[in-house]
């Protein structure tokens, strides 16, 4: 066995047996993986019958794939299926262990066992995410020339974290989080495993324990299959009842990665509940936030610029209010600021809105960079000099308090952009004011 081999365990295809004593140590997720398409649970839009993943690993004919889901969706425990199911010398690589020197020696290998054997290599990239751009490189050219099949599984966004020419020649298989009744088979079927799971204890798990443990699991297999080995060590009967099962659920941090995807899925649905008028909703990802430990500044600066791009003049106050409560808390601090910012998220999310002012300054920035500096009409600029003066600045202006309603009526566009509207207010809230005297302004300068 090569080092390569060694340092991977070469879990699947050529790695040792592990021995009946190691396997009944395992951790029980561990010890329950499925061992084939038949074993295993969800994921049925890709394994199902007829579905594509499973007509590839049927015929023996899996190509790059990226398998990107949550963790405890059974990315791994695919890859373990499709080594078991495929003709082809499968390597398992960990990012996290290895590195750009691994992937030349797995290469070499690659090659002698195409050359001799006539046998492809399937490589196995474990959080495929975590490698940066050299070594996402370094196998580009083997993936193109066929030397190499990539099965790469990550629980971040491949768009973000992995580079577009490998990307472009995989295929991307999305795995969800398993659905409550999937979770509850799971926990049923290592309940009754005498082999691999817990059927040796005879124990029973009421009804409300397991409803109990696939709620709190979140579609993580894992997850739910090491809470009940907990709960079977912690119950002093045969039976796991509600009771057991809420020792046995230790708390655990939120699905939350602060540089990762879950971070910009979060802060999207939060600036969306608000502009969609949805306290409750706003609220709700607010928690989410603060309970995952994001930095609450960065919350309340995005609150700042909704103030404006999705209220803006239908409610001047909400500008206000929101720098209020970023400076408010920046006084006090947590745990007493999530008051503060709960007050001003409410008020976010239920004043009337408009994007009129947000709108407005992108097209005139569209017609800035497509029309350049157009001439200031003369009558605008500024004459402080005699021979200005002269060239007929500041001619024919009028000084608007000299005129009813302190309005003269003039055009202050350059003139091939005369009569141009970019900001256009809304027909409600206090923009509904503002509509109402800039329409009521046109007529009367319509008439001079």
């Amino acid at each position: 066995m090569t080092d390569i081999a060694e340092k991977a365990g070469n879990l699947f295809t050529s790695g040792p047996e592990k021995k009946p004593e190691d396997r009944e140590n395992a951790p029980l997720a561990e010890r329950m993986r499925s061992r084939s398409l038949d074993e295993f649970i969800g994921q049925e839009h890709l394994v199902g019958p007829g579905k594509m993943l499973r007509r590839l690993i049927e015929s023996d004919n899996v190509s790059s794939l990226i398998l990107w889901g949550p963790p405890g969706s059974g990315k791994t425990t695919l890859a373990r299926i499709i080594a078991n199911a495929t003709r082809s010398r499968f390597v398992f690589f960990s990012a996290i262990l290895s590195g750009v020197k691994d992937i030349r020696q797995i290469v070499k290998e690659a090659e002698e066992e195409q050359s001799q054997n006539g046998r492809k290599t399937i490589l196995f990239v474990d959080e495929i995410h975590r490698f940066n751009k050299s070594q996402q490189d370094a196998f580009l050219p083997y993936v193109e020339n066929g030397t190499l099949t990539i099965i790469g599984a990550t629980t971040e966004n491949p768009s973000f974290e992995v580079i577009a020419p490998l990307l472009s020649r995989c295929k991307v298989l999305v795995l969800n989080p398993l659905r409550k009744e999937e979770i509850e088979r799971v926990l049923v079927h290592a309940l009754q495993d005498r082999e691999r799971g817990l059927g040796a204890l005879d124990l029973k798990l009421t009804d409300e324990a397991l409803s109990f443990i696939a709620e709190q699991s979140e579609g993580d297999a894992r997850i739910a299959l090491n809470t009940l080995d907990t709960a079977s060590r912690l119950s002093t009967a045969r039976e796991i009842d509600l009771e057991t099962a809420r020792e046995a659920v230790q708390k655990k941090p939120l699905l939350y990665d602060k540089g990762g995807e879950e971070h910009y899925n979060v802060i999207s649905a939060f600036i969306k509940s608000m502009r969609g008028s949805d306290p409750d909703a706003a609220l709700y990802w607010l928690a989410r936030m603060l309970e995952s430990g994001e930095d609450p500044l960065f919350i309340l600066r995005r609150m700042v610029i909704l103030a404006s791009e999705d209220i803006g003049n239908a409610d001047p106050r909400a500008l206000q209010l929101a720098i209020a409560a970023l400076q408010g808390f920046q006084l006090v601090g947590l745990p007493e600021g999530r008051i503060i910012m709960a007050q001003a998220v409410t008020y976010l999310a239920t004043a009337p809105k408009s994007n009129a002012s947000y709108v407005g300054i992108d097209e005139a920035l569209a017609e800035v960079r497509k029309s350049g500096a157009l001439p200031v009409p003369l009558h605008v600029r500024n004459a402080p000099t005699r021979l200005m003066k002269e060239l007929g600045y500041h001619k024919g202006y009028r000084y608007d308090h000299d005129y009813e309603e302190g309005y003269g009526g003039q055009e202050h566009l350059p003139e091939r952009l005369a009569g141009k509207k970019y900001y256009r207010p809304a027909g409600h809230g206090y923009e509904k004011y503002i509509r109402e005297r800039m329409e009521m302004l046109k007529k009367k300068g319509d008439k001079s």
